[in-house]
């Protein structure tokens, strides 16, 4: 005996479910993916609007907008220092956040396990996590440029007139931000290093490596895109971020870049000056101007610059994750 398999005879067999559970289950589905769809619409709408706006300006006179300072009350040129004092500022916050954040993460997993000071550690980055960007700022600017830096100014004999030190500047902004994304860089190396198998650890350690050999050598490489995924997420809130910079070392306007020349030959950043910044000076634009609709080209323009800016980071990012991860699989 033989059974009728067509799809005409399968559908009549299909028992529905319409019990109220099926139904309800159906309708939040629904209800989640239109939800989706329209979060991604509005961010679509939202970047349009901006590439539309922004982007005329920033071709115009080909491409000048993107080199030249600011002039005739921030009302022309263009956003040159800005951009050389975003980068700036998020390479300095890097090289402070990652290694002390990629430290605290391993000591964390691989030294202390579940004990009572990790959980405290833990309980105090989550905490930190919590704390509104502003007050990060405010902290900057009592902690690291009146207490750090005019201590310093005073151990090396400067005077409280004419400071090198206890001023806002570029150093004091970078580790207030530093700061601010101290929390995502630690919480997802963490979650990098306890993907690694054990197994790993205990064949490195039964071939007699030392546990720290085991670390370098073995769980960190493995480690590095999960690493580098967090690095990506403190990148983008830190080139976003503008509050924890208002105090400690952004300015309204300047003509000149934060750099110094080592020996007179050698460009460098220089930690003690102050320097321009995109979303400050966005914030600038919107608010401070004396005509706020005659600079709205430029405020678009700026935004198109800082959006694109990120996304660049972002990209190089994780371009980098992709060529170590394919150096971990090999």
């Amino acid at each position: 005996m033989t059974t009728d398999k067509t799809p005409a005879n399968r559908s009549s067999l299909i028992v529905r479910d319409f019990s109220p559970s099926k139904l309800r289950e159906t309708f939040l589905e629904g209800l989640l993916t239109g939800l989706s769809w329209l979060l991604v619409a509005f961010i679509a709408l939202f970047l349009g609007l901006i590439v539309v706006k922004g982007f005329p300006t920033v071709a115009a006179n080909g491409f000048e907008f993107l080199y030249t300072a600011p002039r005739e009350g921030l009302d022309k040129g263009g956003v040159g220092p800005a951009i050389f004092g975003t980068v700036a500022l998020v390479t300095l916050m890097t090289f402070i956040a990652l290694p002390i954040g990629v430290l605290t993460s391993v000591y964390l997993v691989e030294y202390t396990g579940g004990t009572n000071l990790s959980r405290i550690i833990r309980a105090a980055v989550n905490n930190l996590a919590g704390v509104p960007s502003i007050v990060f700022g405010l902290f900057g600017v009592a902690f690291f440029v009146l207490f750090i830096g005019r201590g310093l100014d005073s151990a090396l004999g400067y005077s409280t007139t004419n400071p090198l030190f206890g001023k806002p500047a570029i150093i004091w902004a970078a580790a207030t931000m530093a700061l601010l994304v101290l929390p995502i860089v630690i919480v997802n190396t963490e979650e990098a290093l306890l993907a690694i198998p054990v197994s790993l650890r205990q064949a490195s350690l039964a071939m007699g490596a030392t546990q720290w050999q085991t670390i370098s050598r073995v769980v960190l490489p493995q480690a590095i895109p999960g690493i580098l995924t967090g690095s990506i997420l403190a990148i983008s809130r830190g080139a976003g971020e503008v509050a924890p910079i208002l105090f400690t070392g952004a300015a309204f306007l300047l003509q000149d870049l934060p750099v110094t020349n080592i020996f007179g030959v050698v460009p460098f950043i220089d930690p003690t000056k102050q320097f321009m910044e995109l979303g400050y000076h966005i914030f600038i634009l919107a608010t401070q101007s004396s005509d706020v609709e005659k600079t709205r080209p430029a405020q678009f323009a700026s935004t198109f610059v800082l959006l694109f800016l990120t996304f660049a980071l972002n990209f190089t990012a994780i371009l980098l994750r992709a060529q170590f991860r394919k150096k971990a699989i090999r």
